[in-house]
């Protein structure tokens, strides 16, 4: 332990763990500051307390927790889906959008609080946020009637995640982990729906609810010896504090300490907005994931129907089906996750070892183009005269391209906003969870005006149009791009 007198030894954070000045560090002072004995930062690029360098199960203890609580939010989102006849029933509603929307209204709330959550846990630490949101999603979930504002607690792992992604692991290690990121919600959506068509059936459409909550609150309680700070600055704060203690030096300071904190609060609850409104590539995956998830939900709200209606069975074994959804969004992420990374790692190793986000694009055309096979699948074989497998294999497809999508999509965003990964997902997270929010409401009329054959097949049209093109420009433009990006890594 350094005394009074002796220098503290120093490194400079490095670009994946500053936090956003209001106004751009000079580059003599930067170098000043570099050699500050007062000046607390990582003791060199292997310092322990660095949470790229805690051991692998330290980082996939602390990855855990959020990722459950990602899984159990989502199942929220739609353990209620064979259970909307029943409400209807139960509550009286009238209209079949209004009980639609009884669904999807979780997911409005989805779309607000991540531009505020994600940068406040860039100023105070994800643990923090993450668990107070945590305990304000359990509360509203139980009460059943608050769908909205169980939505905006259960929306803070949703961008939280990839600030801990970005925190823990390097690119080249964080293909695993994001796919434990993705999938958790998206097998989410896929178990609910499950649990809820047996819950319904058995008991009441109420514990579609409750069961979530218990699950909840034991993640909670079990989780908290797990919930750590992986954000280096408020580490870098804590250490700081520590040795002002130990070494009696008042005059030992981290980096961003002259920044006072309601400016930061300023310049960190904007950034969203602002990364939403001037970066093309934020603008661009924020439009594609926005309608891959609102396909998802949209076929999770009428997926009920076509085995009650179509094949004749019961709402619990009609739930099953949608396990056809889990067997290829869970190939997708084990296989799909490992030819990722060994192409990833292929094309740094030809480029000097060097990775770029671009390397992620290949797998992204794959993504693209599975898609609207899925689709085209699903719609055409959702009929009486053909096997019930048949569109089970559809949405299997369906399922994997969309793990696909979103997991290279993650990884390029990850990559290309390290610093900001978490403000840069909230940006994304808006536009997917109000499109995952509006179009289930149109389903209704899409089906009963076109059938699931041509309904389903202009969402793979649309979906078509929208994932290629954009894939194949960045392909071209995404390097210029960063480059004039003041948000994005230097390469």
């Amino acid at each position: 332990m350094a005394n009074k007198n002796a220098p503290v030894h120093t490194v400079s954070i490095g670009s994946s763990n500053t936090v956003e000045l209001a106004q751009p560090t000079p580059r003599r002072a930067v170098q000043a500051a570099s050699s500050d004995p007062n000046l607390v930062t990582w003791n060199g690029p292997d310092d322990p307390e660095n949470p790229k360098n805690w051991p692998t199960r330290r980082k996939w203890t602390s990855l855990l927790p959020m990722s459950l609580f990602n899984f159990l939010a989502s199942i929220s989102s739609a353990t209620m889906a064979p259970a909307l006849y029943t409400i209807q029933q139960d509550l009286h509603f009238e209209s079949t959008v209004l009980v639609v929307l009884a669904l999807s209204i979780f997911l409005l709330g989805t779309a607000i609080v991540p531009l505020f959550t994600a940068p406040l846990s860039e100023v105070f630490g994800r643990s923090i946020v993450l668990q107070s949101c945590n305990l304000f999603y359990i509360t509203f979930n139980t009460l059943c009637a608050f769908r909205f504002l169980a939505g905006l607690g259960g929306a803070g792992p949703f961008a939280i995640g990839s600030g801990i992604n970005a925190d823990l692991f390097r690119p080249q290690e964080r293909g695993q982990a994001i796919a434990v990121y993705v999938l958790a919600p998206l097998v989410g959506v896929v178990v609910g729906p499950i649990a809820g068509g047996f819950l319904v059936q058995y008991t009441s459409w109420r514990w579609c609810f409750y069961v979530v909550s218990i699950a909840g609150a034991a993640v909670q309680v079990l989780g908290l010896p797990f919930f750590r700070e992986t954000f280096a600055p408020v580490l870098l704060q804590r250490k700081c504090k520590r040795l002002r203690k130990s070494t009696q030096n008042p005059d030992l300071y981290i980096e961003h300490d002259n920044v006072s904190m309601p400016e930061l609060l300023r310049v960190s609850a904007i950034r969203p907005f602002k990364l939403l409104g001037t970066q093309p590539i934020v603008q661009v995956w924020s439009l594609y994931c926005a309608y891959l998830w609102g396909i998802l939900y949209l076929l999770i709200a009428t997926f009920p129907n076509v085995w009650t209606d179509t094949y004749k069975e019961s709402a619990s074994i009609g739930s099953l089906n949608y396990i056809s959804l889990f067997v290829g969004m869970g190939l997708a992420s084990q296989v799909g996750t490992r030819i990722a990374d060994r192409y990833y790692k292929k094309l740094c190793a030809k480029n000097g070892g060097q990775g770029l986000p671009e390397f992620r694009l290949p797998i992204l055309i794959f993504g693209a183009c599975i898609i609207p096979v899925g689709l085209f699948w699903y719609g055409w074989s959702a009929r009486p005269n053909a096997h019930w497998i048949m569109p089970n294999i559809g949405a299997a497809i369906y399922g994997g391209g969309t793990v696909l999508e979103i997991l290279c999509v993650m990884g390029y965003i990850i990559d290309t906003y390290q610093k900001y990964a978490a403000s840069a997902m909230a940006a994304v997270i808006v536009l997917r969870s109000i499109l995952a929010f509006a179009l289930p409401l149109i389903a209704p009329s899409l089906y009963n005006n076109l059938g699931y054959g041509w309904g389903n097949s202009l969402l793979a049209f649309i979906a078509t149009f929208i994932g290629i093109p954009a894939t194949i420009a960045l392909r071209y433009y995404g390097p210029a791009l960063r480059k004039r990006s003041t948000y994005a890594r230097d390469d």
